[in-house]
């Protein structure tokens, strides 16, 4: 009697050419169609109907997959399950199993989309968005976000824990939101490894213990004067925004990303989106007659959307680019700390109130009740105070022209 399975051989499965159906035995059948493909079909009888269930083509599965593949048919078919409808299913649940793996990347994007309205301005979401690319990204942006654990957060925040504390805490902080909002979302289960307390605390030192970041370092009042001096013999784009953010006492961002439209230079005012300040409301800036001088110094110098722009086309400077001059020109100071030196020169040489200088800093005032009461921007004593900043600059001017800057060249 002849055998009821396994009738054909590897070598029949490969060389066959006639076309039809030719039974292995137990339901498999090696299927010839007409334009000379071969493909596995497992045939099966359920509730009075005769189905076929294709198991894959012959250059991939092989006989003895094939064979598997068929028994655990057979065996679903006694226990009165259809293998099709089986098939069905699972492929059904792995599809909304991998639309719950979601990426780190994935997640924050999400989160930072559905938080931002609520935030009290744009800024606030690019540093979500600036911390999270910088740190955490490049060491689990694109795993999945369940993959997450407490040895991935170790590598992310150690190497800043110590010399950027107070940022790797924000990161920390931001991780553990993200975090939270996935496992709401089902994209994750269990511990969130980024928590602080009972946690993270058990592993790195406390914020108030580690070594506290320096001060931004600034230049003596006495000096800016003859470091302006210096300044203005630099050449490049560089020296040019950086007297203009010395004269302003503005913060780096709004200098670099300063486009033509934001002024009005009949009235001499330079308006700064909310957008770009700190504080998330709209800046009036009073120009004194120098400023608006290193202004036309800067539209001789190139064509460009931007006051200050970069070496790439239709962009701005780097805001490294301020820090990098700094250094060339062998001056210890940070860009920021120019703005020190503006509010101990307005606090120990000027008259004005301190309302009116920390204005001029872009600072919100303290005090609530204060605050309410002071509407107006006070824009006409600023530009005195502007004014009096300006000519102090313009003191002790030594070897150089107060008037002009050396253009040639761009750094």
């Amino acid at each position: 009697m002849g055998r009821r399975i396994n009738r054909l051989s590897a070598r029949v499965a490969s060389t066959v050419k006639k076309r039809g159906m030719h039974a292995d035995g137990g339901g498999l059948y090696l299927q010839v169609s007409n334009y000379d493909s071969k493909s596995w079909v497992f045939r099966f009888a359920m509730n009075n109907r005769t189905r076929d269930m294709g198991l894959g083509p012959v250059h991939t599965i092989s006989l003895a997959e094939a064979r598997e593949e068929a028994l655990k048919c057979r065996k679903m078919v006694r226990n009165g399950e259809d293998p099709i409808e089986a098939r069905k299913l699972l492929r059904a649940r792995r599809q909304v199993d991998a639309r719950k793996v979601k990426t780190f990347r994935e997640c924050s994007e999400a989160y930072i989309s559905s938080h931002s309205a609520g935030w009290k301005n744009l800024k606030h979401s690019s540093q979500w968005s600036n911390t999270l690319a910088t740190y955490a990204f490049p060491v689990f942006g694109d795993l999945p976000v369940q993959n997450i654990d407490i040895e991935l957060m170790k590598l992310v925040l150690e190497p800043i824990w110590q010399s950027k504390t107070e940022t790797a805490s924000r990161v920390r902080g931001r991780i553990e939101s993200i975090l939270d909002w996935a496992t709401t979302m089902k994209y994750r289960e269990g511990e969130n490894p980024a928590r602080w307390k009972g946690h993270l605390d058990q592993i790195l030192a406390p914020k108030s213990k580690v070594r506290k970041e320096k001060h931004h370092k600034a230049l003596p009042v006495n000096e800016i004067g003859e470091f302006v001096a210096r300044l203005r013999g630099q050449s490049g784009v560089s020296a040019i925004g950086l007297e203009f953010l010395i004269l302003t006492a503005a913060r780096t961002t709004e200098v670099i990303k300063a486009t033509w439209d934001e002024f009005d230079l009949d009235t001499g005012v330079w308006v700064v989106p909310a957008g770009r300040m700190k504080a998330g409301k709209e800046h009036r800036v009073p120009l004194s007659p120098r400023a608006i001088e290193v202004l036309g110094v800067a539209r001789r110098l190139k064509s460009s959307h931007f006051v200050f722009p970069g070496q790439k086309a239709n962009a701005p400077l780097s805001n490294m680019a301020f820090l990098t001059l700094l250094k060339r020109m062998g001056v210890d100071v940070t860009v920021h700390g120019f703005r020190s030196t503006f509010r101990d020169w307005a606090a120990e040489r000027t008259g004005h109130s301190r309302e009116v200088i920390e204005m001029a800093l872009a600072h919100a005032i303290g005090n609530k009740v204060e605050a309410a009461y002071l509407r107006s921007d006070l824009l006409k004593k600023r530009m005195l105070l502007m004014d009096s900043w300006a000519e102090f600059c313009d003191q002790d001017q030594i070897g150089s022209t107060a008037n002009e800057f050396v253009v040639e060249g761009k750094m």
